[in-house]
């Protein structure tokens, strides 16, 4: 392959890209390796193929580059996933003099989260010539000035590394010098002029010389400096330092006066040839003049301006010890000075953003934030170590050196904590140690986790009948723990049928405010139970529920007045014409008005009156208050009309209160008109009491065992009440009941419309209402009236069980 390649130049190409070909390391770190100053488009690596990811995924996951304080020096072609120069790239100007040179990117793709850390090491070219500090240098050597004398002078600089930065030094041509390098390990010692042969000033006053400094670049570039040397005369002692090297330690932050060292030099001369004066070397850069400060007459080095160690770490400051002879003499020696850190940096924390805010299902393991710690100390001063605020749901995890990922550690809940304000601390390991905090706010965003929730699962509501159509009932309200959209609730029924009609064609509810309106009149004797649900969903996706139930009960108003009932076949409601015999004694039961009210309780209790006869004149008939029976108060005799005409008023107990009109025609027959009749009658009334005692007694076991049952169902009841969920839809017709009243007791069965009761709870409700009134009966009525309202609630009881089994 060297052969195919041809020269020496190809084979530095084979080799630079052999150095481009390096993968990832253990860490999970890619490194490339790129020469400075390369063209833009250079071919840096496949990064792409080398982090493992598809070029056709590269844009979807929004795959992204970043370099801290770099610019955009590289950047990556998303159609092939190659890494290029994008703009020159200056060593020098990146890291200076550095012996390593990293650029290090930041490689974050999305879908899931990945970051990943590239290096791409710099190499260095040959692209900076060596530099004097000036292009003249002014030398004054006395004639007398012994062979083998050597004179320092200040080598050139190069701001290259490695062999491009290794000068070779060259003299031009002379008899007089010669040119003393300095061995790799004889650093400190200065690049001299040795004398060779010995000056004269008559002869060669001038000498004029060329000093050249080559680097061991490809190819080698060159600087040079002039060299004016000055022939002197007469003062033939030079000063000489006690050592040609001092090394010093200074710490850093020392205040300004501090002693750094005390110098000493010696002359052999006499007088003012002897007489010496210190100074820092002409060519000493800016930097130590500012810094140091040098008493001309002590020779004591003094601390003039702030030393920093994280600017420089050593001062090589070059020393001149001059005599005050005629013709001068100067001695020269250097001082190394070390600078000694102190833990005068905090550490510095970097917080870049990557996953606000979370939501709160993020999976354990998500990462939030990239972190950054530097400190700018070295050693155990420089070492930071993070820490994250306690009981936070979150951690560190170090990725990459001084880079940390802060990621989830446990499940989120947004109801119970919507922000976290996670503090980062880093400290260093010095001592006293320093440390730095950073701020990360996490704000957790919301998912639809949580169901719209009524206070309780159900409500009863009392609505009066004949409501206004589109009145408002009932507001419900349920509240939602979860946010913005996930929390707003809107409200619509549950619909189902009632009867042959939809539930909303009775009630609605608005969608936003949960009012329920009644969207029609309501009848409590066609409807006294409206059970339906309202559902409430929030608007996140997907939607969450819960329903709630409503009892609307129709509460009565005495909107129906009584009806009256046909006394049997051929009769009709308001014309009772029966068949009464003089011979009648006092309480004699001749007749009985029937009445209904379709209205329930109070409104439906009906009493019964006695309208006043024309004139004024006193009738011999009474009628029960509550029994509607028409019965006689005395004795009737041959004064009373033949024919008795008798108006009875029906009045129910309602606010206010509603009535009927029945007329009630009775015969007056002479007893001697039907005496056989009446014995027959007789006759009939005996065994009828005979049969009545029979038919007493099995009423009684009958209501007993009608009692036993209603307890058990009332009992079994309330249990499945209590204990089974609602069912809906459970509607059924009521069974019509018999009211039977009188002064002394009461039986209720309340004679009731045909209606349909939807509830959702099991069978019809029905009122229970027992009335006892405490009237007082009239004169020598009493012992007549129980008995007669025994046997007519007896004959009632009969025809509502026989009713009942016809229905």
């Amino acid at each position: 392959m060297y052969s195919n390649l041809g020269d020496l130049g190809n084979r530095q190409l084979l080799l630079f890209f052999i150095i481009l070909s390096i993968w990832k390391t253990a860490s999970g770190q890619v490194r490339y390796s790129i020469l400075e100053e390369a063209r833009h488009g250079t071919f840096v690596g496949h990064i792409a193929q080398d982090l493992g990811l598809e070029l056709a995924e590269l844009v979807p996951r929004l795959f992204r580059v970043a370099s801290k304080d770099l610019g955009d020096l590289l950047e990556v072609n998303l159609q092939n996933g190659i890494l290029f120069v994008n703009s020159r790239i200056d060593r020098e100007e990146l890291c200076g003099r550095s012996a390593e040179c990293s650029i290090h990117l930041e490689v974050i793709v999305d879908r899931p989260l990945q970051v990943f850390h590239v290096e791409v090491e710099v190499k260095d070219i040959n692209d900076n010539p060596p530099v004097f500090q000036g292009t003249q240098k002014n030398l004054f050597i006395a004639e007398s000035r012994p062979l083998d004398s050597r004179f320092p002078l200040e080598g050139a600089s190069d701001a290259d590394i490695g062999e491009n930065a290794l000068l070779t030094y060259r003299l031009s041509s002379t008899e007089y010098f010669s040119l003393e390098v300095p061995t790799t390990d004889q650093q400190v010692k200065p690049l001299s002029l040795v004398l060779r042969k010995p000056l004269d000033r008559e002869e060669s006053p001038e000498l004029h010389l060329v000093l050249t400094a080559t680097d061991r670049g490809k190819p080698e570039l060159t600087g040079t400096v002039q060299l004016l040397i000055n022939v002197l005369d007469a003062n033939d002692n030079a000063p000489v330092f006690d050592r040609t090297l001092y090394a010093v330690k200074l710490a850093e932050n020392v205040p300004n006066g501090t002693l750094v060292i005390k110098l000493n030099a010696s002359d052999l001369d006499e007088g003012l040839n002897a007489d010496i004066i210190y100074s820092f070397s002409s060519d000493a850069s800016p930097d130590i003049n500012f810094k140091f400060y040098i008493d001309p007459v002590s020779g004591e080095i003094t601390v003039a301006g702030h030393i920093d160690f994280e600017e420089r770490k050593t001062y090589k400051i070059r020393v001149e010890a001059t005599d005050k002879g005629y013709l001068s003499l100067t001695g020269h020696c250097t001082v190394l000075v070390e600078v000694l850190d102190a833990n005068d940096n905090p550490p510095v924390l970097t917080v870049t953003s990557l996953s606000l805010p979370i939501s709160e299902n993020a999976q354990p393991g998500t990462v939030i934030t990239l972190i950054n710690v530097s400190d700018r100390d070295s050693g155990a001063n420089g070492q930071v170590t993070c820490s994250l605020t306690p009981h936070v749901p979150f951690k560190l995890v170090s990725t990459f050196k001084n880079y940390y990922s802060l990621v989830l550690d446990s499940a989120l809940d947004r109801e119970s904590v919507a922000n976290y304000e996670v503090v980062v601390t880093a400290r260093d390991g010095g001592s006293p140690s320093l440390s730095a905090t950073a701020s990360v706010s996490v704000e957790v965003a919301d998912v639809n986790d949580n169901v719209p929730a009524f206070p309780q699962p159900e409500y009863t509501v009392f609505v009066k009948e004949n409501n206004p159509p589109g009145c408002h009932i009932f507001t419900v309200s349920a509240r939602d723990a979860d946010a913005q959209e996930n929390a707003l609730v809107s409200y619509s029924l549950v619909e189902r049928r009632v009867g042959e009609l939809a539930l909303s064609s009775y009630v609605s509810v608005h969608a936003e405010s949960g009012k329920v309106y009644a969207l029609q009149p309501l009848d409590h004797e066609e409807l006294e139970l409206l059970q339906f649900q309202v559902s409430a969903r929030d608007a996140g996706v997907p939607p969450l529920g819960s329903n709630v139930t409503l009892q609307v009960f129709v509460l009565d108003e005495n909107d129906n007045a009584p009806a009256l009932l046909p006394p049997g076949p051929g009769g009709g409601p308001s014309a009772v014409s029966p068949v009464v015999s003089r011979s009648v004694g006092a309480g004699h039961v001749v007749a009985k008005v029937r009445a209904v009210d379709a209205d329930s309780g109070y409104n439906a209790w009906l009493s019964y009156e006695l309208q006043p006869a024309a004139g004024g004149t006193s009738s011999p008939f009474r009628v029960g208050l509550y029994t509607g029976e028409i019965s006689t108060t005395r004795a009737l005799d041959e004064a009373d009309a033949p024919r008795q005409r008798l108006l009875v008023l029906v009045k129910d107990h309602g606010e206010p209160a509603l009535t009927a009109t029945a007329t009630v025609l009775l015969s007056l027959e002479d007893s001697g008109q039907a005496p056989k009749a009446s014995s027959r009658a007789l006759s009939g009334a005996a065994g009828a009491e005979t049969a009545l005692v029979d038919v007493n007694v099995y009423l009684i076991i009958a209501i007993c065992a009608v009692s036993s049952l209603l307890v058990l169902t009332l009992m079994l009841y309330t249990a499945l009440r209590c204990s089974a969920p609602p069912r809906e839809g459970a509607c059924g017709p009521v069974k019509p009941r018999l009211v039977c009243s009188s002064e002394v007791e009461s039986w209720s069965y309340l004679q009731e419309r045909r209606q349909r009761v939807c509830s959702g709870e099991g069978p019809p409700k029905t009122d229970l209402m027992a009335f006892s009134p405490s009237l007082p009966p009239f004169p020598g009525a009493e012992a007549i009236g129980k008995q007669q309202d025994l046997d007519h609630c007896t004959e009632v009881s009969l025809l509502h069980l026989y009713y009942n089994y016809l229905q």
